[in-house]
């Protein structure tokens, strides 16, 4: 009877030691991307799963490699992951190539575009309402820093922005309605179309509203960032070390696509 104590709590030991070894080998996995200016090691977020364990398959299988930052905006971000850019001629439109698939959005609001984090692009709204990942496109975020006391007004601009985008996605679904009725001159009818409508386009925006945390507001205003991004994109890691190395993509000579002049590509591996 003891012998068999004996093997059972040695039995629970094991088991329990395997999942604990299991969970730390995916705890924020590190990757490491390489490029001719130097090596940036990235944390990935365990907060953001799909993302986080699409990304080390991409990485594992060297899908990355040879590929090109394609699109650089100084004082915005750098974005690569496209296939084919690895063998792109000079001058060449980037930006369409992928795995063939998307990944399931994974936005969180305490996870926002400060400077240097990993972020999916994605297609716009008007065709992924679901803004769900490109599959292999990524961007690191570089924006700028805000003053302390401009912050709060630029929160209030972009939510102007969003707001005046949702009431012209939904104007135009009604726009035919409200014709026919100003054409009949039925101006009571007019009115309460628009009334539902702003009633319809309050009720999107008050989910879509740009709320920061005093918190990310001390980062916008001393690291510095992307707010207009965010709650649309999702982010699912951030540089730990070498970010420096974004500042110096992204002030390189480009074209009128936005692709460095002077092709910067990249190797990614995981760091076990």
């Amino acid at each position: 009877m003891r012998n068999i104590l004996v093997f059972a709590l040695i039995l629970i030991i094991g088991i329990s030691g395997c999942k604990n070894k299991k969970a730390e080998t995916k705890a924020n996995r590190i990757v490491e991307i390489e490029t001719e200016f130097g090596k940036m090691k990235v944390k990935l977020y365990d907060q953001t799963p799909k993302h986080r364990d699409n990304f080390i398959k991409l990485a594992k299988s060297g899908f990355f490699d040879g590929t090109l930052f394609h699109r650089v905006i100084d004082g915005f971000m750098i974005q690569g992951g496209d296939p084919s850019s690895k063998n792109a001629q000079p001058g060449e439109y980037l930006g369409e190539g992928g795995p063939g698939y998307q990944v399931d959005a994974e936005i969180y609001t305490e996870l926002f575009h400060k400077k240097g984090v990993l972020a999916a692009a994605r297609e716009g709204d008007d065709v992924n309402p679901d803004r769900k990942s490109d599959g292999s496109q990524f961007y690191l975020a570089q924006g700028r820093v805000y003053k302390s006391d401009e912050i709060d007004k630029v929160v209030e601009s972009i939510n102007d922005v969003r707001r005046s985008r949702i009431f012209n996605r939904l104007g135009k679904k009604e726009e035919g309605n409200m014709q026919e009725l100003q054409r009949r001159g039925n101006m009571e009818s007019l009115q309460e179309a628009i009334d539902a409508l702003n009633k319809e386009v309050d009720s999107i925006w008050e989910n879509e509203k740009l709320k920061l945390t005093e918190e990310q507001k001390k980062v916008y205003t001393t690291v510095g960032g992307i707010p207009q991004l965010d709650g649309h994109y999702t982010v699912f890691g951030e540089v730990i070390e070498g970010l420096d190395i974004i500042d110096k993509i992204a002030e390189l000579e480009r074209d009128k696509f936005d692709r460095p002049r002077k092709d910067i590509k990249m190797k990614i591996r995981v760091l076990e």
